[in-house]
């Protein structure tokens, strides 16, 4: 299953219509007046947390996103329609930063959340709106307010239910291959996973979805596997360890003896829980090094 994790996106709201300068024309009607109508209003830009989505991946095909402009108004003392507004749908956990990445504008941590990021310019004004018992027919119209324009980046913190983290070549992959219908590359060296790998697991009658983050490892430096992550910003690092944070639930996979029934069989029995309450520790035996040539 592929996904995204962060994007950079460019979003703008829709400028405000034009006002028109009419005037009423109509037989047996010797003063008819001003009839020219507003401008309407742009659309806004929206942001919305969906269920079923997992991936930003949607946003690296397309970067830019425009809502509509407002219709100009019209004669007839006619409004501009407003324009249609656009919407932003990302998977729940997703947060937006501006385009330095300093500030955070948003954060979407339920299904259904749903923020406005840029607002729609407003309308212009018609002759009509000018109107006045001195000014009886006013040629002055406004034009239609721009709308905001912006880059920003989308970030997913949160990419599954549950999550597999440890040390590298610690059976991550192997678990989430025997617990569910993902096919993660499996070897007996070392970063063999490089991006995390989704899979869904069936347990009784609940369904979750399952992330095999990459091997963590201390003190690991550019050009020496992946850049360390400060401890002050949980959200720095590589792209992949980003959503560490904030999985609903962690797996952590280390050498030591197995207590009991293997993970898979607890994981698929009906009588248990398929997401414990607290972070999950799944002790598994460390596979033997197959023997080097010679």
């Amino acid at each position: 299953m592929k996904f995204l994790d962060e994007a950079k996106i460019f979003l703008k709201s829709g400028d405000g219509g034009n006002g028109c300068v009419a005037f009423r024309r109509e037989k047996f009607i010797e003063f008819g007046g001003p009839s020219g109508g507003d401008g309407g209003r742009g659309g806004d830009v929206w942001i919305e947390a969906v269920d079923g989505l997992n991936t930003l991946i949607d946003y690296r095909y397309q970067q830019h996103f425009k809502a509509e402009r407002g219709h100009h108004g019209m004669g007839s003392d006619r409004f501009g329609a407003s324009g249609a507004d656009a919407v932003l749908r990302v998977p729940v956990g997703t947060q937006v930063l501006d385009e330095e990445k300093e500030e955070v504008l948003a954060d979407l941590t339920e299904v259904g959340q749903r923020l406005r990021l840029l607002k729609g310019g407003d309308g212009g004004y018609g002759n009509a709106h000018f109107k006045t018992s001195t000014n009886r027919a006013p040629r002055r119209f406004d034009p239609g307010w721009p709308g905001e324009e912006r880059w920003v980046w989308l970030r997913l913190k949160l990419i599954a239910d549950a999550g597999l983290v440890g040390l590298p070549n610690a059976g991550k992959s192997t678990f989430l291959a025997a617990t569910t219908a993902a096919k993660p590359k499996i070897a007996d060296y070392p970063f063999t996973t490089l991006v995390p790998n989704l899979g869904v697991v069936s347990a009784g009658e609940s369904v979750f979805t399952v992330a095999d983050v990459p091997g963590l490892i201390p003190g690991v430096r550019p050009s020496r596997g992946w850049p360390a992550i400060p401890s002050s910003d949980p959200g720095a690092g590589p792209p992949s360890l980003r959503a560490i944070p904030t999985p609903s639930r962690f797996g952590s996979r280390h050498p030591g003896p197995v207590p009991g029934p293997g993970p898979a069989s607890r994981l698929r029995s009906p009588a248990r829980s398929p997401v414990p309450a607290g972070p999950v520790s799944i002790p598994v035996t460390q596979r033997s090094p197959s023997p080097g040539p010679g």
